[in-house]
C-alpha cells in the first residue's frame, strides 16, 4: 500500500490521540496565547523606546543580505529581530491550540474560530510591522501596529474565558445574578478603554520616543491631546467604581466580583503610571509600563463585559 493511500488512516490515528473535550491542554495554550500577546505589546515598546525601531533596518529580511540581525547592528538589532522572533512562538501556540481543537472543530466551533483568528492574524500583524519598517517609523503605521496587538489582546481573553467555561454557550461555571445595569456599563467601560487606548496612540505618535532619532511625528499637540486621552480614561475609572459599588450593594460573589474588582485595580495603576510618566518628563520605562498597562486594561475591560454580558440578570 502507498504512502498516499495511507495517509487518510495515518491521520485518523493521529486525531484519534486528540482529546474530545476542553482539557487542561487547551486551557493552558489559551493562556499561553493572552501571555504571548501581553508579552509582544512589552517587547514590542522596548523595540520603540529604546530607538531600536530600525534596528533591523529593512523587512522581510533584517538586512539587504541576511535574514538575521549580525554582530555589526549592536544591540539595537538584536532587540528588533527578537521582537520579530516572538511572532513565531506566537504563531506555533496558535497552531497548537488548532491541532488540540481538531476534533472540537464542530461542537466548540467558538473556541476554533477564536484559535483560528488568532493564528490568521499573526502573519497580518507581521506585514503591518513590516510596513512600518518600510515607511521608517510611519507614526500611524506604528499606531496601527500597536492598535492590532491590543484587538489580539481582546480575542485571546475571549479565547481564556471560553475555554475554562466562564463565558459563552458552553458554561461549566455558574454566574450570580447581576443587576440589569451592570451589562450596559461594563460594555461601556470596554469601550471606553479602547478609545482611551486608540487616543493614546495618537499621544504617542505625537511624543518623543519614536523609535528612532530620526523617525517623523504625528505633528499634533502632544499636550492637548494627553487631556483628550484622559478624558475616557476618567469615564472607565468611574465605571469600574460603579461596578465595585454594585457588587458591595449587592453582595455579588463569583466570577463578576473578581471582574470588576481586578478592572479597578488596573485602572487605579494604569492612572498613577499616567500621571506618574505625564508630570516627570515621559520616561522610557514609566512608558513601556504604561503600554503593558493598555494590554492589561484592555484584557481587564474585556473580560468584565464578557462576564457581565453572560451573567443573568436579577
Amino acid at each position: 500500500m502507498s504512502t498516499a493511500s495511507r495517509l487518510p488512516q495515518i491521520l485518523g490515528r493521529m486525531t484519534s490521540k486528540l482529546p474530545v473535550t476542553v482539557d487542561a491542554t487547551v486551557r493552558r495554550l489559551a493562556v499561553l496565547s493572552l501571555i504571548g500577546q501581553t508579552v509582544l505589546v512589552v517587547t514590542g515598546g522596548a523595540v520603540r523606546l529604546t530607538a531600536s525601531g530600525l534596528g533591523c533596518p529593512t523587512w522581510p529580511r533584517c538586512t539587504d543580505v541576511s535574514l538575521v540581525n549580525t554582530p555589526e547592528m549592536g544591540i539595537h538589532g538584536f532587540i528588533e529581530f527578537g521582537n520579530r522572533l516572538l511572532t513565531f512562538a506566537l504563531a506555533a501556540i496558535a497552531a497548537l491550540m488548532l491541532v488540540y481543537l481538531w476534533n472540537l472543530r464542530k461542537e466548540r466551533r467558538d473556541l476554533f474560530l477564536l484559535a483560528l483568528g488568532l493564528l490568521a492574524s499573526i502573519p497580518a500583524q507581521a506585514v503591518i510591522g513590516g510596513i512600518t519598517v518600510l515607511t521608517q517609523l510611519n507614526p500611524w503605521v506604528v499606531g496601527l501596529h500597536f492598535l492590532v496587538s491590543m484587538a489580539l489582546v481582546v480575542f485571546a481573553t475571549l479565547l481564556v474565558n471560553r475555554a475554562y467555561g466562564r463565558t459563552g454557550r458552553f458554561p461549566a461555571v455558574v454566574l450570580p445574578a447581576v443587576p440589569g445595569a451592570a451589562r450596559p456599563v461594563m460594555a461601556a467601560v470596554a469601550l471606553f478603554s479602547a478609545l482611551a487606548v486608540t487616543l493614546g496612540v495618537v499621544v504617542t505618535g505625537a511624543g518623543p520616543h519614536a523609535g528612532d532619532a530620526d523617525a517623523p511625528r504625528n505633528g499634533l499637540d502632544w499636550d492637548l491631546f494627553s487631556h483628550i486621552h484622559a478624558v475616557p480614561a476618567y469615564l472607565v475609572t468611574a465605571g469600574a467604581l460603579f461596578g465595585v459599588f454594585l457588587v458591595i450593594r449587592d453582595r455579588i460573589k463569583g466570577p463578576f466580583r473578581t471582574a470588576v474588582l481586578l478592572l479597578l485595580g488596573v485602572t487605579l495603576l494604569q492612572a498613577a503610571i499616567g500621571f506618574t510618566q505625564y508630570y516627570n518628563g515621559i520616561p522610557a520605562l514609566l512608558v513601556g509600563a504604561h503600554m503593558l498597562g493598555a494590554a492589561l486594561l484592555m484584557s481587564a475591560a474585556t473580560n468584565a463585559a464578557d462576564v457581565a454580558r453572560f451573567s443573568p440578570v436579577r
